[in-house]
């Protein structure tokens, strides 16, 4: 078995979901957030969610969110992990484990290796790092948006924390992201989409094969 974690985000279908735990995904996401096309309603959400307990982690995905929002979605989707793909301060993350007793990933927009300075701060509150490309000019997702970045600099990173890759993977290049980043966990959404937003269950077979087939050394 691969030692590789693999999460596939902004899932919406109950048909897409089932690829995804059949396929054997370590975590599954669900974006709330009204302006991505990959959004879910508080009802979609349990859905879904529902399908997965028990068979992976929830991430509910937010963005900037108020203590009100997350806290509905605390009481009725019960995610796993809270993910926070804004501009969150690691205060705002502390007070959500506290609040609502659930682990917190943060997700982090990099270019380059100066970029990971700050993740040292929210290492020290978050449960879960997540490095995703810096979006392209006028872009109003943080996420999600196919863009890469050199996956070398994240090498050797030590965080005492656990963290995962993302950003422009896709089933043919995700294998050798793993090899040039050296990291045992993956993040992908528009990389399994046929069209923005709509996901194909083939390529998320086809992804977590490639993510999974890859051996970490030991």
């Amino acid at each position: 078995m691969s030692d590789i974690k693999v999460k596939i985000c902004g899932l919406s279908t109950e048909d897409t979901m089932e690829a995804a735990l059949e396929a054997g995904a370590d975590m599954v996401g669900l974006m709330f957030f009204p302006k991505s096309p990959r959004h879910v309603t508080l009802s979609q959400a349990c859905k879904l969610a529902d399908m997965a307990r028990g068979k992976a982690e929830i991430v509910a995905v937010t963005v900037n969110m108020d203590l009100d929002g997350l806290s509905r979605i605390k009481e009725l989707v019960n995610p796993d992990i809270i993910q926070f793909h804004g501009e969150e301060a690691p205060e705002s993350l502390a007070a959500a484990k506290v609040m609502h007793g659930t682990r917190v990933m943060k997700a982090m927009s990099i270019s380059e290796k100066a970029d990971l300075e700050a993740a040292h701060y929210y290492a020290m509150v978050a449960d879960w790092l997540l490095f995703d490309a810096k979006p392209p000019k006028g872009s109003e997702l943080p996420g999600g948006n196919g863009v890469s970045y050199d996956w070398r600099i994240l090498k050797d990173l030590d965080l005492k924390k656990p963290f995962m890759l993302s950003g422009g993977l896709d089933p043919d290049n995700v294998a050798e992201a793993i090899r040039l980043s050296g990291v045992t966990a993956v993040d992908v959404s528009s990389g399994v989409e046929r069209e923005k937003g709509v996901k194909d269950s083939d390529l998320i077979r086809a992804f977590l094969a490639a993510a999974k087939g890859v051996k970490v050394p030991g």
